[in-house]
């Protein structure tokens, strides 16, 4: 049967004692309901003696036959578990069609089976597996929230962690997140252990908070690393990045970050190179005040060509994240931050020519 996230809920807090359906799919590519529905699963078959847990990464060498084994052997530790079958493509291949298929026709009682896939395709949800997925369990799809819904969704989840926000700052946080609800979940986190433990009841919340947060907060931010790589700042760049490692920031929020001061500034710059004035630009496109004089220097300073070339280095880091492409991530994102403050760290050497 196939359910959205509220549904996957009201189905678990349902589930009795050895009530979970034997297998759960979850797919999408909005990465925060995509892990919270999957931890939903993972807690209710914890409460229900699931306590073991499998974790199967499928990938080019991955061998099918794995699952099948699996389903075969007898748990050493419990008498249930769970096992994690994660397909990032969402494509599965015909010899991992087959072996969910099989699977399926026979699931062990003692087990549950979550896979986890990137977003599938309407071409897939006509496929065989997918049809005795929805037959024999739940496939919950996510859907990225759309940006007109994102001020009601932060509104909520504010109220939820004990926050009363004003207009305004709804709007902010809208803003600067632009749909990224991982983003926004953790900026919120912050503001709860900033303002959350008013002895009144619930904290108000407004634009003054919120850059305050931000700005007080001795740990360095996403917005902290672009504004330093548009500033030109390659030390602090590298310095704040490092910091964001060693927080546990996910890669994914870091590259939306840069990839989004990108993107906006490539199409402000081309709006000048066609005539329009600066500061008019900064207006169209609702730049804060603050960070007018900043994003002006970079209007000035580089050419639409320059942006583009960094919106193209945003693709390939996008990949190499995704697994798509060789390289380490972190490498790879400090080289497009350093690039956005004017560094290139790697140069062909004269007299040789690039090699694809």
């Amino acid at each position: 049967m196939k359910a959205n996230n509220t549904q996957l809920s009201t189905h678990l807090n349902k589930c009795k004692n050895n009530e979970m359906l034997p297998v759960y799919l979850v797919s999408g590519d909005e990465p925060l309901q995509l892990n919270e529905a999957c931890d939903k699963i993972r807690q209710t078959a914890r409460k229900r003696g699931f306590t073991e847990r499998l974790v199967l990464h499928v990938d080019a060498s991955f061998d099918w036959d794995t699952l099948l084994a699996e389903a075969n052997t007898l748990s050493l530790f419990s008498e249930q578990r769970l096992i994690e079958l994660r397909i990032p493509s969402g494509k599965p291949g015909a010899a991992g069609s087959k072996a969910i298929v099989e699977y399926l026709e026979r699931p062990p009682e003692d087990t549950v089976l979550l896979i986890i896939s990137g977003k599938i395709d309407a071409q897939s949800c006509k496929s065989k597996w997918f049809k005795h997925i929805d037959k024999a369990g739940l496939v919950c799809q996510v859907w990225p929230i759309e940006l007109k819904q994102v001020p009601d969704w932060i509104e909520k989840r504010l109220s939820t962690a004990g926050l009363i926000p004003s207009s305004e700052a709804i709007k902010l946080l809208a803003d600067r997140t632009e749909g990224n609800l991982l983003a926004a979940v953790q900026e919120i986190e912050k503001l709860s252990l900033y303002y959350g433990n008013s002895k009144n009841g619930k904290a108000n919340i407004g634009v003054d908070e919120i850059l305050a947060c931000v700005s007080d907060n001795s740990r360095h931010t996403v917005f902290d690393l672009t504004d330093a790589a548009l500033a030109a700042n390659p030390a602090r760049t590298s310095r704040i990045l490092e910091g964001l490692r060693g927080e546990g920031i996910e890669p994914v929020i870091i590259l939306w970050a840069l990839s989004k001061d990108i993107r906006e500034l490539g199409v402000m710059r081309a709006e000048v190179e066609k005539g329009a004035a600066v500061d008019a630009v900064l207006k169209k496109h609702y730049i804060w005040e603050k960070r007018k004089p900043l994003l002006r220097n970079c209007l000035q300073q580089h050419r639409a060509a320059f942006w583009q070339g960094l919106v193209v280095k945003s693709g390939h880091v996008d990949q190499v994240m995704k697994g798509a492409e060789t390289g380490n991530i972190w490498d790879e994102l400090l080289q497009l931050s350093l690039l956005m403050a004017g560094v290139n760290l790697f140069k062909t050497a004269p007299g040789r020519r690039k090699t694809a």
